[in-house]
């Protein structure tokens, strides 16, 4: 059990206590009244402002049941502004959007304990069905958030539609490409990580974070609630249910399991890490529509796990913080070292790696997707002899990337396809049995999305990628500009669209479609249409 006041008692003696910047602005409840006026009861009641400020969410959907979620916040960036108590609320599920045919309805207790979120198992659901559902405590009303289920793993599936995000830096972007993705044709979103980043406030920011850089419970807390603040992500939520994954920005860049970053902060100590780990790990739980089988234990949390689509499509969602050994050769891209090399290195550590191994040995689905955080495919950034690489991929644990490699190249599950985020581009490219053999086997694909706002505008290309893709010919596409990836799934034919922005440093940016690759079913190999 993690003592969370002596951690905060040990970080504050050694950094001077913060004043949160608390003002709401135009994420007032009136702000979120207007936006859902046709959906809102606006009362008096007994909260200072209107409670569900952070919106609704749902997620993890099965083919009977599926999660819905909200937190009770009239102050979301000041603790989030509710007594010390229990408070009821009320859901209710229905099959139609203006929610007159209710399905399931009940009440939830939100407790202080876990920041007055509340998440929902809806079951006794229809299988691959629609579904709308909406929270309500006192006169106040929560936006309606729309949902489906999936249907049952050994039933046809036509198709699936879904969009791949990752990294949205509050503070250096507008979420423009959440307004898109939100009228988009989908059945899901997957998000593979840096949902918040842990920085503090960059005078420079297209729009400010509200404290420095996180470290207790009530900063992470606070930083999660500024970022669902933002009526775009609000609106993605509640379009379509979400599978999530994280990658290190949830707790502190480039952490590596109880290994922390920065060797001159207060939390260098492994112990004292695992405590900042374990309150990133609770805030990320109550802020995410994840089943309560990921409710942390301390610094411990069960996120890899597996969903079913049909026949169609299985998702392995991994989690590679957690139980990694360290970056090798002291982090950074650089040449290989032998720590590079050593077999005992773990990006997953065995006993996930166990796990993805037999799913994949199991599956019966035509696509098996990992959705996952780095980039597994190799990138030598060096032209001409030589060669660098990045410690914080895969390309830093080369054993543990052989084993899947050589996996998926003798064992033959039906078409892997890799869903990658973290490094602010787009990438398609082929995965080889060895790549440092442009003729060895293409053994799956990955497909890598951009940030939603991390980096600011970006550009289209970049000369110093362009410089080095020749060293990679296993890469199909790379692009620097930001926005999300769109996936459509057919038992032939998987697609994979690239959706950019034109900017993100103003809330006015426009969309268009910058490349499309497809993979056939029993072909390995991208190709670009």
């Amino acid at each position: 059990m993690v003592d969370y006041r002596s951690f905060e008692q040990l970080l504050h003696s050694r950094i001077k206590r913060r004043n949160l910047i608390i003002g709401v602005g135009a994420f007032t409840g009136l702000a979120i009244a207007n936006q859902f006026s046709h959906q809102q009861a606006i009362a008096k009641s007994r909260f200072s402002n209107y409670p569900f400020t952070l919106g609704v969410a749902s997620g993890e959907p099965y083919p009977t049941s599926v999660v819905i979620w909200t937190r009770l916040a009239p102050e979301p960036l000041n603790g989030g502004g509710m007594p010390p108590v229990n408070v009821p609320i009320h859901w209710e599920v229905a099959s139609d959007r203006n929610m007159k045919r209710i399905v399931s309805r009940g009440t939830v207790l939100a407790t202080p304990q876990l920041a007055h979120s509340v998440r929902v198992v809806v079951e006794g659901l229809q299988s691959d069905t629609w579904y709308w559902y909406r929270f309500n405590v006192g006169q106040d009303v929560s936006p309606i958030g729309r949902t489906r289920t999936a249907p049952f793993a050994n039933s046809y599936l036509s198709k699936l539609n879904f969009a791949l995000v990752s990294c949205q830096n509050y503070q250096q972007g507008y979420y423009t490409a959440y307004k898109y993705l939100a009228k988009d044709d989908l059945d899901l979103v997957v998000h593979v990580g840096d949902y918040i980043y842990e920085g503090g406030i960059s005078a420079s920011a297209v729009r400010q974070h509200n404290s420095p850089e996180i470290l207790t419970l009530e900063d992470y807390r606070n930083r999660h609630a500024l970022y669902k603040t933002d009526a775009n992500l609000q609106a993605a939520h509640a379009a379509f249910p979400w599978i999530v994954t994280w990658d290190d920005h949830e707790v502190e860049n480039n952490y590596a399991n109880a290994i922390s970053e920065v060797d001159n902060e207060p939390d260098q100590d492994p112990q004292v890490f695992l405590q900042r780990r374990a309150v990133a790990y609770q805030a990320y739980y109550e802020h995410m529509p994840l089943r309560p089988f990921s409710k942390p234990v301390g610094p411990d949390m069960q996120l890899f796990r597996r969903l079913d689509f049909g026949k169609l499509a299985t998702f392995h969602v991994l989690d590679t913080r957690q139980y990694r050994t360290d970056q090798p050769c002291g982090d950074g891209t650089k040449e290989r070292c032998p720590e590079n090399l050593d077999p005992q290195a773990t990006i997953t550590g065995q006993a996930q790696e166990d796990w993805l191994y037999k799913g994949l040995n199991s599956s019966q689905a035509k696509w098996n997707v990992l959705a996952q955080q780095v980039i597994v495919a190799q990138i030598d950034r060096t032209v001409g002899e030589g060669g660098t690489y990045s410690m914080d991929k895969w390309d830093g644990y080369v054993a543990s990337r052989d084993r899947l490699m050589r996996f998926l190249e003798q064992r033959k599950p039906s078409n892997p396809v890799v869903l990658t985020g973290d490094v602010h581009s787009n990438w398609a490219m082929n995965l080889k049995a060895d790549f440092n053999d442009p003729e060895s086997t293409i053994v799956g694909s990955e497909f890598v999305c951009t940030s939603i706002s991390s980096g600011g505008d970006g550009a289209d290309t970049s000369p110093a990628v362009e410089a080095y893709l020749p060293e990679n010919p296993h890469i199909k596409f790379y692009n620097g500009q930001r926005g999300y990836v769109r996936c459509s799934l057919t038992p032939t034919t998987w697609k994979t669209d690239y959706l950019v922005l034109s900017n993100v440093t103003t809330p006015s940016g426009t969309i268009s479609q910058r490349a499309s690759f497809v993979v056939e079913d029993g072909r390995p190999g991208i190709q670009q249409v």
